[in-house]
């Protein structure tokens, strides 16, 4: 089955053509959506997945698209106004392109189904709790499936603790037990947890309601969390790469900046360790943690009482899917590449075969 896998982040769009193998047979990605998933030209697909941030409590596994499911999707896009809306644009867009191909939607929500109730849930009344069905969903579920699956391969064994950071623009860290997420970062929306390029992360949330009371319009409260603050807000831009150069030249901003990101990374690194109850294995990865070494020796560095230690040489030198572990130490560090695309696909055809 030859999978058209269609993943639309809150500024980008990717667009994967996988055969029946996972062989790539075509590839697209870019910051514009101005010409659709269907502009490379691509071969006839026989089945679409199309990447959903937020499944709710409806969607805990990949699911046939059709008018009710869609009708579902456009309730729960507030819970991720940056992201949503994108998916139902590219979906809406293949439909029309390839009316006659099945379209499955994959959600990043679905991996942490999997979370006890006391890691899921928000200490909140029980009222509000059950009518707006607030509690801790977690993000970035593709990706940390995929690196689960993948760490399991290049280990030759699924680890028993694991935490996987996926840092990116967004970003998150998963608690992974036994090929199940136990703990994440990021809660009710992707605004929870680490420090990201323009989200702020976990704050006081006595802050929005105070600037609110005095006057700052929601919607603008809004958008300062969602695209003005994180490492935009601490440093002028939330490109990771310019404020290492700055760093580099010793700007005051930019070195204050790192210094925030670190702390809340190895703070919710540990959070996660706490979880799992030891630390067997730590997986970089998103375009951050795949491509900035000075960011993985510093979280190696932070956690080194928990027994992790990196190769510097194997840190500067990877390339693509690797171990960074120095030798002796007793917990296992890779690197794998985000491949949300053969996620995607894995769950376009469990799917369609289930049904």
């Amino acid at each position: 089955m030859r999978v058209l896998t269609v993943n639309p982040g809150s500024s980008s769009l990717k667009v994967s053509l996988l055969d029946a193998d996972d062989t790539v047979l075509a590839r697209d990605s870019g910051p514009s959506r101005e010409t659709g998933p269907m502009a490379a030209g691509m071969p006839h697909p026989d089945a679409i997945g199309v990447r959903f941030v937020h499944g709710g409590t409806d969607f805990t596994t990949p699911v046939r698209i059709d008018a009710k499911v869609a009708e579902r999707l456009h309730e729960l896009a507030d819970l991720a106004p940056l992201h949503q809306p994108a998916s139902l644009r590219a979906l809406q867009e293949v439909t029309s392109a390839l009316p006659d191909v099945p379209v499955v939607a994959c959600f990043d929500t679905a991996f942490h189904a999997t979370l006890p109730p006391a890691a899921a849930t928000y200490a909140l009344p029980a009222g509000w709790r059950e009518r707006y069905g607030l509690r801790r969903y977690g993000f970035h579920g593709l990706s940390f499936s995929y690196a689960t699956r993948r760490a399991g391969e290049m280990l030759g064994a699924a680890p028993s603790r694991m935490v996987i950071c996926h840092l990116g623009a967004g970003a998150s860290l998963c608690a992974v037990a036994d090929g199940r997420s136990i703990d994440t970062t990021m809660g009710f929306t992707p605004l929870e947890g680490l420090v990201m390029a323009s989200r702020a992360g976990s704050i006081d949330p006595g802050i929005p309601l105070w600037l609110i009371r005095h006057g700052v319009p929601p919607d603008e409260v809004n958008r300062a969390l969602e695209r003005e603050s994180g490492l935009r807000g601490l440093a002028g831009t939330g490109d990771m790469r310019r404020i290492r150069e700055l760093a580099e030249e010793r700007d005051v901003t930019a070195l204050a900046a790192l210094d925030v990101y670190h702390h809340r990374l190895r703070a919710c690194a540990a959070a996660m360790t706490a979880s799992l109850g030891g630390l067997d294995t730590l997986v970089f990865t998103g375009g951050i943690g795949e491509h900035d070494p000075s960011v993985r020796m510093r979280l190696a560095e932070n956690l080194a009482y928990l027994g992790v230690s990196i190769d510097p040489g194997r840190n500067t030198s990877v390339d693509g899917d690797g171990d960074l572990t120095s030798g002796g130490a007793p917990v296992r560090t890779l690197v794998i590449t985000a491949r949300e695309d053969l996620e995607i696909a894995a769950g376009v055809r469990r799917a369609l075969n289930s049904g």
